[in-house]
């Protein structure tokens, strides 16, 4: 006879700085118990004591945050992310402002306050811990491209939707991201934003990536710069964006979705 083995409950800790979302939380756990085996290993006011408790204690998944006095959720998940073995981590949150900032840091999810029971029940199932395996690490969760980019702004965070986007050029250490009203700075490389966004965007120069949507046509440069001999229109806006000749052929096989 083979023997049953049963997955252990996942272990929970709760950090808020709000007794009484801590206390709905743990009500929550508790009726989703019979679904999703679950145990409440900690819970934590702020970052700080947060960090205290996991250092003695297995933690699968914590549920965070984010306006948190001394150390917020933002930094309690950099913070966890460097441990040998990070929990995974879902914000729950009044705030939908730090949505995209949450999953620049690749949590599992982002749930808004008031938390109802079956959007917790979709967010922990993703981080169960599969019976005899260790609990998934936060970096290993896979996430899809973003819907928004993030740009910190005069002590705001401003989201910008990718849709909008119609290019983003390399300039120094920072990416300029263009949209028909205006440009924003934003604090990434363009590198990484070619891999996240590669079905959306392509290059047209070693410092440029464009919407492919956005293409209208191209005209031959003016420019006496023998790396660009074509130039790029753009839908909506009257820059002309130089194409490298290596990018050339790859680029023009995006006419054909072109409009005449």
């Amino acid at each position: 006879m083979i023997p049953v083995v049963c997955p252990s409950p996942l272990a929970v800790m709760i950090v808020d700085d709000e007794a009484p979302a801590r206390t709905r939380l743990r009500d929550l756990l508790a009726d989703l118990a019979p679904e999703l085996p679950n145990e409440l290993v900690a819970e934590a006011e702020n970052g700080f004591r947060a960090l205290a408790a996991i250092a003695s204690r297995r933690v699968d998944v914590a549920l965070i945050d984010i306006q948190m006095p001394r150390m917020d959720g933002i930094a309690l998940a950099c913070r966890l992310s460097e441990l040998a073995r990070p929990p995974a981590v879902i914000f729950v949150t009044a705030f939908e402002a730090y949505a995209v900032q949450a999953f620049e840091l690749n949590v599992v999810d982002y749930l808004l306050k008031p938390v109802r029971a079956k959007r917790l029940l979709t967010a922990l199932q993703k981080v169960r811990p599969h019976p005899m395996r260790m609990p998934v690490p936060l970096a290993s969760l896979q996430q899809t491209a973003r819907s928004h980019l993030s740009c910190h702004e005069r002590g705001r965070l401003l989201l910008i939707p990718v849709a909008e986007v119609i290019y983003l050029k390399a300039d120094l250490k920072y990416v300029t991201a263009r949209t028909r009203d205006r440009e924003y700075l934003l604090d990434e490389s363009l590198t990484h934003l070619e891999q996240e966004f590669g079905e959306q965007f392509i290059r047209l120069h070693r410092s440029v990536l464009v919407a492919r949507e956005t293409i209208i046509g191209f005209e031959k440069s003016s420019s006496d710069d023998a790396e660009t001999q074509w130039q790029a229109m753009l839908r909506d806006i009257p820059e002309r964006l130089p194409i490298s000749r290596r990018q050339w052929p790859l680029v023009k096989s995006c006419a054909h979705h072109l409009t005449p």
